[in-house]
């Protein structure tokens, strides 16, 4: 199960001293030919639009909460220098638990963990899978997905990556998620990522859609099968349209059923838009497990954190814990989030009213992205026409889909790109 990427490395280490030494870990890590790597050529080439990264960028640059700038300088020396908890500063954990609750009100009187804070929700994922993920298990994601599920599942724990089709008719495919959870479910247990808003579709499910999908974890589990519910929660309540569920849902997963462990892992990183803090929390929930063992869980989460990075950074928690707590924060967020919905409007609007053969819109209402079939033609091939010939970066997730971040595109911009994008298809 090794990787091409990773193969044409290892042979340009063959018969070196490295690949005599070289882990089985070692052998099939690699670094991928997706996001990072295309937004570092779009960042070199991308003039006229970077539309990679997600990030909310107005006037060029990534936007900032005042209540975080303001505090900089206001940080004392144990706040900026200090070693933090392995699990994370206490405080920020205790009021990150308060927003969960206050975000989710049906969580209200249910039993979950206090978060543990992790080093961005790239490293909650890679925790989750060293402390559930074997060789031999499945991890289940949508179709399109992100694309560091994948190198985690395979290539960190040699484990396999399973993807059922995110889409039909429109809407969640009810009936591709049901088969691959059955199909998983005869193994005797079942792992699965329900990553919402989506990256890189941004879609989300109605709440009939998610009514839906909670009662198929609940019949599965019914029949004996454990089952580990991950929700992943980057872009949580970037929602822009009125039928999406206003909830994680975590917040009907974590008392499904006695054999669901629920996870969420969210965090600051786009709800608060501090991207670069790597700032992210993990919180379980299961309505069986007792206060001593939602410790122990965490402490074993804990040596997971030791044994990796020690701890996250304390200045980002430091200043996370003290935006929180001003008044004017939830505010500006309005703010920002306006601005996305605001451009999701126009992206809305151009894929409403104007047709390319070889492009078709995936679903999308939420979050920071959204993405475009290829039909015909190959993705990738279309991305590098755009950033060669028009200056417009985008991501090519795989040989079908062509991920465009209308949150980093000034909505000046917007049309523009997304006339040259059809523009580019057409010629390919």
């Amino acid at each position: 199960m090794i990787n091409p990427l990773a193969q044409e490395l290892n042979s340009v280490l063959s018969g070196s001293i490295v690949e005599a030494l070289f882990s089985n870990l070692g052998k099939r890590i690699y670094f991928p030919n997706g996001i990072i790597a295309q937004s570092g050529e779009a960042k070199k080439l991308g003039k006229t639009a970077n539309g990679t990264i997600g990030m909310t960028v107005a006037n060029g640059h990534p936007i900032m909460l005042d209540s975080i700038h303001k505090f900089v300088p206001a940080l004392s020396e144990a706040e900026l220098v200090g070693y933090a908890p392995t699990a994370g500063n206490p405080d920020l954990r205790a009021i990150w638990k308060e927003k969960i609750l206050e975000k989710n009100p049906s969580l209200k009187n249910k039993s979950i963990s206090m978060p543990v804070l992790v080093p961005g929700l790239t490293a909650g994922i890679s925790y989750l899978s060293d402390l559930f993920l074997d060789e031999g298990n499945t991890l289940l994601a949508a179709d399109p997905s992100w694309d560091n599920y994948e190198l985690i599942a395979e290539a960190r724990r040699n484990a396999k990556f399973r993807q059922f089709s995110l889409f039909k008719n429109g809407g969640f495919n009810l009936e591709s998620f049901e088969q691959a959870i059955r199909d998983e479910a005869k193994s005797g247990s079942v792992r699965v990522i329900l990553n919402f808003p989506q990256n890189p579709s941004g879609y989300s499910p109605t709440k009939d859609e998610a009514e839906k999908i909670c009662q198929i974890l609940k019949d599965v589990a019914s029949s004996g099968v454990k089952i580990l519910a991950i929700s992943d929660d980057a872009y949580f309540g970037l929602n822009y349209e009125d039928n999406i569920e206003p909830e994680s849902l975590f917040a009907r997963t974590c008392d499904l059923h006695p054999n669901i462990l629920a996870v969420k892992i969210d965090g600051p990183t786009k709800e608060d838009f501090v991207w670069g803090f790597r700032s992210g929390f993990l919180t379980f929930g299961n309505s069986t497990l007792t206060n001593e063992q939602y410790t122990a869980l965490i402490t074993k989460l804990m040596g997971i954190i030791r044994s990796s990075v020690s701890c996250s950074s304390t200045p980002p928690q430091s200043l996370l814990l003290r935006a929180i707590k001003d008044p004017a924060t939830n505010i500006q967020k309005n703010e920002y989030r306006n601005i996305l919905e605001e451009r999701y409007k126009i992206v809305r609007n151009f894929c409403n009213t104007h047709k390319c053969s070889c492009l078709e819109p995936l679903p999308f209402n939420s979050g920071y992205f959204m993405s475009f079939n290829v039909i015909g033609k190959d993705s990738e091939q279309l991305r590098k026409k755009l950033l060669n010939e028009y200056g417009i970066g985008v991501v090519s997730i795989d040989s079908k889909t062509l991920r465009v971040a209308f949150s980093s595109i000034e909505k000046e911009k917007l049309e523009t790109v997304y006339e040259a994008i059809f523009k580019a298809a057409e010629e390919l």
